[in-house]
C-alpha cells in the first residue's frame, strides 16, 4: 500500500480496474470521525467519477475494520450528540449505496457500530473468522445513524435485527454469516487475498449490466412485485438495445 495517500484517515490506491479504500486510524481501531467522513466522501467521489474504476474494495488497517463512531474527540455528552449529527451531514452513505460499481467489504477484528453499517451498505461482505460484530448505539442512548436500522433488517430480518439492536450484544463471524450480515468467511491470513480476487473478478463484469443489476435490486425491493417486474423489464430492454 503506498504511503503517499492524499487522505489523512484513509489509504487509497488503484490496481488496474479496482480501487481500494482502507480505513487508516489503526491507533483507535479505525473509529469513524469527522475527518474520516470527509475523506471517505471525497474518495467515493473519485471512485464514482473515474471511468477506469470498475470495482471498489473497502478494508481496514490494523487490528480491526472499524470500532464505530469516535466519540472521544468530543468532551461532554451534549457535544457528542451534536458532533454525531454533524458527522452525518455529508451523505457518505447515500454515495456508497448508490455507487454504480460493485463494492466488496473485507472486515476483520472488530466490525462494530459504524463499521458494521459501512459493511452492510456494500454489495458483498467477506469476514475473517474471529471478527466481532455489534451495534451498541441503543445502549448509549442513540440509534444507528448510518443506515443500520434499514440495512440490518433487510439483511437479517426484523426479529434478528431487533435482537442485535436492542441488546447490543456482540456476535462472532459464524453467527454473522448465519444472519446474513456477511456473505462469506475466510481465515484471517487469507482475507485480503480473497477480497482482492473477488473485487478483480467483479471488475471484469460488463459495467452497464452491473449498474442495471444494482439499480433493479435497490429500487425494486421498495416496490410492489408488479412494479418491480416492470422496472426489471425496462432495464433489461435498455441493455438489450
Amino acid at each position: 500500500m503506498p504511503s503517499s495517500s492524499p487522505f489523512e484517515t484513509l489509504l487509497f490506491e488503484k490496481h488496474g480496474a479496482v480501487a481500494h479504500i482502507s480505513l487508516n486510524r489503526p491507533q483507535v481501531v479505525n473509529a469513524y470521525n469527522i475527518q474520516m467522513r470527509d475523506d471517505f466522501s471525497e474518495a467515493l467521489s473519485v471512485v464514482e467519477q473515474d471511468p477506469e474504476v470498475r470495482a471498489l474494495l473497502i478494508t481496514g488497517e490494523g487490528r480491526g475494520f472499524c470500532a464505530g463512531a469516535d466519540l472521544t474527540e468530543f468532551g461532554s455528552a451534549p457535544s457528542q450528540a451534536i458532533a454525531r449529527q454533524v458527522r452525518w451531514e455529508r451523505d457518505v452513505w447515500g454515495q456508497l449505496v448508490n455507487l454504480g460499481k460493485p463494492v466488496v467489504a473485507a472486515v476483520h477484528g472488530y466490525c462494530i457500530g459504524s463499521g458494521l453499517e459501512i459493511a452492510l451498505l456494500c454489495d458483498l461482505r467477506i469476514a475473517a473468522t474471529g471478527t466481532v460484530f455489534a451495534l451498541p448505539e441503543v445502549q448509549l442512548g442513540m440509534i444507528p445513524a448510518a443506515g443500520g436500522t434499514q440495512t440490518l433488517p433487510r439483511a437479517a430480518g426484523l426479529s434478528l435485527a431487533l435482537d442485535l439492536l436492542l441488546t447490543g450484544r456482540r456476535i462472532q463471524a459464524e453467527e454473522a454469516l448465519s444472519m446474513k450480515l456477511v456473505t462469506r468467511l475466510t481465515p484471517p491470513e487469507s482475507l485480503r487475498d480473497e477480497a482482492w480476487r473477488l473485487a478483480k473478478s467483479l471488475a471484469e463484469l460488463p459495467a452497464e449490466a452491473v449498474v442495471a443489476l444494482k439499480r433493479s435490486l435497490r429500487q425494486g425491493m421498495d416496490l410492489d412485485l408488479p412494479r418491480a417486474l416492470e422496472l426489471e423489464g425496462r432495464l433489461a430492454a435498455r441493455l438489450a438495445s
